[in-house]
């Protein structure tokens, strides 16, 4: 009997004791199971290292199966290796020799399959809580839930650039100031032609009289100097997967403390619209794109639509409760609209019909009763590195020569301030230029400055400047810069150097055996007569 107590006390003895931390160790570490962060992780795992996946939330592929299913390419012909993969994988599920258009849950379909194949690890819920360094080495990293990941190498795959601040690499917030990198479209923008009122709305809760507040929606101030520098970072919103098929839909419920009254200002752009003759269509004030099997990726349009302007300031910075509360305010605003766009008597009917005649997909979004599980964030963090890309890549006036992919899109930002401007609202901050062919993106951008930190590379919250980052911020890219980054990764381990040591003739010539393009013919030379 004695014995048996003795077992009895010893195990409440073990079982009272803390429990041991679960650590995890790999040759790498991803950070983020973004759509850049699944290929970092295939790549390495394709060149014989052991790699594993933390993913702060439960899903994989980021915003390529979180509604951005329309995807922004710019040239198809500047995507290759795994990226370009994944979109062939894509078009074999249609019947297609490839697909850009896509379903979000055949999209993680395929972002599973990838991993499996790869026989990657991922955890899903792991919020950073702190990391370990040994002068500019990154040793270590711990979750919120205890767990441990340890590697050799580390890449920052998240959207909001988490594990490269807390590693203390440097990085900025919101719009430079033109005059810091000698650029023409950054800052505060003195005009913004588009995604703007396309009607005079007076701004002010009793109209014509500025004494009794802004209405909602609407921001205080002037707006700041023309092409200043501020911390106003562009609009978020979820690009929504709806379906107008009775049997696939949810119904899009309002939020819980709906008020019509919050959406004034949207009642009174509609109205001034009608009375000008223009009475809007619901694809004018939002961007309804055609899926695959009847569903959308709905986005942003026009001068008021799904981009919450301005709310989303705190979040790059932000703690997990901030940014949690931020992303609710998110949903709230976008279920607002459009509950008030199907129901306010203040609307024309016929806007209204159309409105109803939508829902939720019911087979996309599941564990989030149909809606995105992702926020579209489209800039948070952005590293600065001792090479910073600019519009002066962007527009071709400078070449980085360590190339390790292409950018191809138009200088994009969306709006980032809602103000009042001559006594109407008004939106700043839009930007849309391109007109220039796909531009290499150095491998300095994805490495921290020399003597920072010496095993981490950061293929999405990458070192840009705002109007830079506006054209290279797409999701093929982040794929092409996570294969990159990844095999960046591998070869320093090899090598036993780091990052910034890396041997970039070398890693080009790897890269374009595993089809990466890393460089854009030169137009030819016009003929003479």
């Amino acid at each position: 009997m004695k014995a048996f107590w003795a077992v009895v006390w010893l195990a409440i003895a073990v079982l009272a004791q803390p429990a041991r931390a679960e650590i995890i160790e790999a040759d790498l570490c991803v950070y983020g199971g973004t759509a850049g962060g699944v290929a970092a992780a295939v790549e390495a795992s394709r060149l014989g290292h052991s790699a594993v996946i933390a993913e702060f939330g439960n899903h994989l592929g980021g915003m390529t199966s979180g509604g951005l299913s329309q995807t922004d390419i710019g040239n198809k012909a500047a995507i290759g290796g795994i990226a370009r993969e994944f979109y062939a994988r894509m078009g074999k599920h249609y019947g297609l020799a490839e697909q850009w258009t896509l379903e979000p849950s055949v999209a993680e379909t395929v972002f599973f399959d990838l991993v499996d194949e790869a026989k990657t690890p991922v955890y899903f819920q792991q919020r950073l809580a702190s990391v370990r360094m040994e002068g500019t080495h990154l040793r270590e990293i711990t979750m919120e839930n205890g767990k441990v990941f340890r590697a050799r190498m580390f890449i920052d795959a998240s959207y909001e650039g988490d594990l490269m601040a807390r590693a203390g690499v440097s990085f900025s917030v919101g719009r430079e100031a033109n005059s810091q990198y000698q650029e023409t479209i950054n800052g505060v923008r003195a005009q913004t032609p588009k995604h703007q009122f396309l009607a005079a709305v007076d701004p002010f809760k009793t109209p014509g009289d500025p004494a009794s507040g802004l209405l909602t929606f609407i921001q205080p101030g002037d707006g700041g100097t023309p092409g200043a520098g501020d911390q106003a970072v562009q609009a978020y919103n979820f690009r929504l997967c709806l379906t107008r098929n009775p049997a696939n839909q949810r119904p899009i419920l309002p939020p819980a403390h709906y008020n019509p009254a919050d959406f004034e200002l949207l009642a009174r752009y509609v109205e001034a619209l009608v009375a000008a003759g223009k009475p809007p269509k619901l694809g004018e004030l939002m961007h309804i794109q055609p899926m695959p099997n009847g569903k959308t990726d709905i986005n942003n349009n026009g001068g008021f639509s799904t981009d919450y302007i301005g709310a989303n300031y705190a979040y790059p910075n932000g703690d997990y409760g901030r940014r949690a509360a931020i992303w609710q305010a998110h949903v709230d605003y976008t279920r607002g609209i459009l509950h008030f766009l199907a129901t306010s008597p203040r609307l024309p009917e016929s806007l209204r019909k159309e409105m109803q005649a939508w829902g939720l997909a019911k087979d996309e979004f599941p564990d989030t009763d149909g809606w995105p599980h992702q926020l579209y964030i489209r800039e948070a963090r952005r590293m600065v590195s001792d090479y910073v890309m600019t519009e002066h890549n962007c527009r071709g006036e400078v070449k980085a020569e360590d190339t390790i992919g292409l950018a191809a899109y138009t200088m994009d930002s969306h709006n980032c301030q809602r103000l009042v401007q001559q006594g109407k609202a008004a939106n700043e901050g839009d930007v849309q230029v391109g007109g220039f062919p796909p531009y290499p993106i150095a491998y300095r951008a994805l490495v921290p400055k020399a003597g920072q930190c010496e095993n981490l590379l950061v293929p999405v919250c990458l070192s840009a400047t705002h109007i830079a980052y506006g054209s290279i911020r797409m999701e093929p890219v982040f794929m092409v810069l996570g294969h990159s980054a990844a095999a960046a990764a591998c070869q320093a381990l090899e090598a036993g150097q780091t990052v910034q040591q890396v041997d970039v003739p070398r890693l080009q010539a790897q890269l374009r055996a595993e089809k990466q393009v890393l460089a854009w013919p030169a137009a030819p030379a016009s003929k003479g007569r």
